[in-house]
């Protein structure tokens, strides 16, 4: 019997999607941006000690070949040919620290760091007035607290003032970011220490080790890294977009270790297939895209334009908005980044980022910890019961009150409770609580940038909660905008591999990509209302300040 024709569908791009709880490879076709196949592998994280949170560099290393393999076997069942992938991007979580031996090709420390539990101590950054708040744009569940003395060691030798950090990075000085985790590496681990006396050391966050293993490793693996991920060092300078002498000096930290820095969309090397890795197919492949996760999502959403700005509902929330070619500093406690940069020769785009702590935690929590859900799924059956929160407010500030409130003083509370409260009326007040955050944040960029939201894309595993999304567009009192295809983040690392110079498969052309289609939740109450809704909360917001009168030293600091 003939063998099946191969079906053809045009040339595919895959995008490698590295998160902190697992490892993706997505395949599309880049005319249609229809996903066509994925695999997904779960990793570990490890807890060394108390506020300790480590992965394994080989672990995630494996897990991406494995996805690779899996997922072209998939292809190869759907009788698509996989000689028809034509480049691969690489979207990652953003921060986290690698160091490895280029002889070897051995990392010389575990990652370093990826969430912990919700209900963490926050994050500390040092803010001008010198008081310790959480870290502008981070969430409790995103922290390592092993460098929290470091950053205070190098608070007291900021050069001049306070902004020295943050004029040149657009990032407060906090445990977040990459730097302080790799000072922490070359105090502390004498195999890192050794290797850098010795010329052997790479430094990266997670794009780099990726690229540089899937290009060649040892044998001539390219060292690079985008310009969006090297604007969350602390190391790079956001205005010059090159590796800042002054911030390494004042870090100490060696500039040879430094990958480097590319943009966003160009072709950084060819795949070379591991002798793990059975798809051989994906041999000579380009790798062309790179973005951290909330970059990719936000080209996924095609927020191309100055004001555009899209939210990414999950553990927490992350609302990134486009400045355009502009950096805009905030007076609001939200950070400066590299929005993206689409070709070596194109112009470099900003953002505005600011999170919500607790949005995704707080259904866990009422799963959880207070049982009145067997499943994540189960809040949106409870809320619709009653459509309505009758009076009550859940203020969810867990380990404190984020942007733009800056308060570690605050914790959560449920108020306006009456004897006809019941749990549907506190799963409705759970879903207002993101919502009402969210327009936080957006209220504060919308000061910052002086441009009004027209509408909010939005993406993330809770999206599919159809109520919260219209809670979203009432709150808000604009419309929420959701694509049909949710893997927004994959999306934006395979159109930036394959918009690339010499690849050229992908067109990012608006009109060239009506073929991702949306759905649209528009306001259903009116103007007047959204607003005493959103007054009240504030005054529960101002309920929840001043519980912890005396803050408790950290555990688990070297």
């Amino acid at each position: 019997m003939a063998a099946a024709k191969k079906a053809v569908l045009g040339p595919l791009v895959g995008a490698v999607d590295q998160g902190t709880s697992s490892t993706r490879f997505l395949v599309f076709n880049s005319k249609t941006a229809e996903l066509l196949s994925h695999h997904q592998v779960e990793i570990k994280q490890e807890f060394p000690r108390e506020g300790w949170v480590e992965q394994d560099p080989k672990e995630i290393l494996q897990s991406v070949y494995e996805c690779i393999e899996k997922t072209c076997e998939k292809l190869g069942q759907l009788n698509i040919d996989i000689s028809n992938i034509k480049a691969i991007g690489v979207s990652n979580q953003r921060e986290t620290t690698v160091v490895w031996d280029k002889l070897t090709g051995e990392p010389l420390y575990n990652a370093v760091a990826a969430p912990v539990s919700p209900g963490s101590s926050v994050p500390v950054a040092v803010v001008p007035s010198g008081s310790s708040v959480p870290a502008a744009g981070t969430s409790s569940v995103w922290l390592d607290l092993r460098t929290q003395s470091t950053v205070e060691n190098l608070s007291k030798r900021i050069p001049g003032n306070n902004n020295f950090v943050k004029s040149k990075t657009g990032l407060p000085l906090s445990t977040y970011f990459s730097a302080v985790k790799l000072r922490w590496l070359l105090d502390n681990v004498k195999k890192v220490q050794k290797a850098v006396e010795e010329n052997r050391a790479l430094f990266g966050t997670i794009d780099s080790w990726l690229i540089w293993s899937l290009t060649g490793g040892i044998n001539g693996g390219v060292h690079c890294t985008d310009v969006t991920n090297a604007s969350r060092t602390m190391l790079f300078n956001i205005h010059s977009l090159e590796w800042d002498k002054e911030l390494c000096e004042f870090f100490g930290i060696p500039m040879e270790i430094l990958p480097n820095v590319r943009s966003s969309s160009e072709i950084y090397g060819l795949m070379k297939i591991s002798h793990s890795l059975k798809a051989g197919a994906l041999e000579g492949v380009p790798i062309s895209g790179c973005l951290g996760d909330q970059s990719a999502a936000l080209v996924g959403q095609m927020c191309f334009q100055d004001g555009q700005a899209k939210n990414t509902y999950g553990t927490g929330c992350f609302l990134l908005c486009n400045t355009g070619h502009k950096c805009v500093f905030s007076e609001h406690g939200l950070l400066t980044t590299v929005a993206y940069k689409l070709g070596r020769d194109k112009p470099v785009y900003y953002a505005l980022e600011g999170s919500v702590a607790i949005a995704g935690a707080v259904i866990r929590w009422l799963r959880d910890n207070l049982g009145i859900i067997k499943s994540s799924e189960e809040i949106e059956k409870l809320a619709k019961e009653v459509g309505t929160s009758y009076g009550c407010y859940f203020v969810p500030a867990f380990s404190g009150l984020y942007a733009p409130y800056w308060e570690p003083s605050a914790r959560g509370i449920i108020c306006g409770l009456t004897q006809f409260t019941n749990k549907c009326h506190i799963a409705f007040a759970a879903l207002e609580a993101v919502c009402f955050q969210t327009r936080e944040i957006l209220d504060a960029m919308n000061r910052d940038c002086g441009i009004p939201l027209s509408h909010l894309q939005v993406d993330g595993g809770m999206t599919s909660n159809k109520i919260l999304m219209q809670l979203q567009a009432d709150i808000l009192y604009i419309p929420v905008v959701k694509p049909s295809m949710p893997e927004t983040t994959a999306l934006g690392a395979a159109m930036a591999a394959g918009a690339a110079e010499g690849v050229g498969v992908w067109s990012l052309e608006p009109e060239d990509l009506s073929a991702v289609t949306m759905e649209r939740f528009e306001p259903q109450i009116n103007a007047e209302e959204s607003e005493i809704r959103y007054s009240t909360w504030k005054k529960a917001v101002m309920k929840s300040i001043g519980w912890v009168t005396t803050q408790s030293p950290e555990s688990g600091i070297p």
